[in-house]
C-alpha cells in the first residue's frame, strides 16, 4: 500500500512540475513564408517586427511591420521594452537575425514568437506583397 501511494505521489509531482514548466514556456514557431502570410492576415492583435536595417527596409517591407534594427547597439533593450504577453511576428533578411532574436525573446520570457524562417528575401521571392516608403 505504501509503495502504491509513493508511486502515485511521484507521478502526480512529476505531472505538476511538467505543467508548471510548460505553462511559463515561450512558444517560438518557425514558419514558411506561406504560413507566416496566412497567420498575420488573420491576427489583428499581434505585432510584426522587421529586424533589418533602415537601408534594407528602404528596399521594401511587409505591410504593418515596425522596425527594430537588431544590429543596433540597443536592440536588446528595445526588445526588453515589449509586452512579453503579446504575439510577435519577426523577420529579417534571410532568417539569421530573426532566429537570434527569437532565441533572445525565448530566454527572456516572451510567450508567443513567430519567426519567418527564410526571411524577407523568401517572402519577396514568392511574390507576396511588399510595401515601400
Amino acid at each position: 500500500m505504501k509503495k502504491n501511494f509513493l508511486i502515485i505521489i511521484t507521478i502526480f509531482s512529476f505531472g505538476s512540475s511538467t505543467f508548471a514548466q510548460t505553462a511559463n514556456t515561450t512558444i517560438v514557431t518557425n514558419l514558411s513564408a506561406e504560413r507566416f502570410k496566412a497567420i498575420i492576415e488573420n491576427d489583428k492583435e499581434g505585432l510584426i517586427i522587421d529586424l533589418r536595417t533602415t537601408d534594407e527596409i528602404n528596399k521594401g517591407f511587409i505591410k504593418g511591420a515596425v522596425q527594430l534594427d537588431f544590429l543596433a547597439k540597443d536592440s536588446e533593450k528595445q526588445i526588453d521594452k515589449l509586452d512579453k504577453n503579446k504575439t510577435y511576428y519577426i523577420y529579417c533578411a534571410s532568417g539569421g537575425r530573426s532566429g537570434d532574436a527569437a532565441e533572445y525573446m525565448e530566454k527572456h520570457g516572451f510567450k508567443r514568437v513567430y519567426n519567418l524562417e527564410k526571411g524577407f528575401s523568401d517572402w519577396a521571392k514568392k511574390g507576396f506583397p511588399v510595401e515601400k516608403k
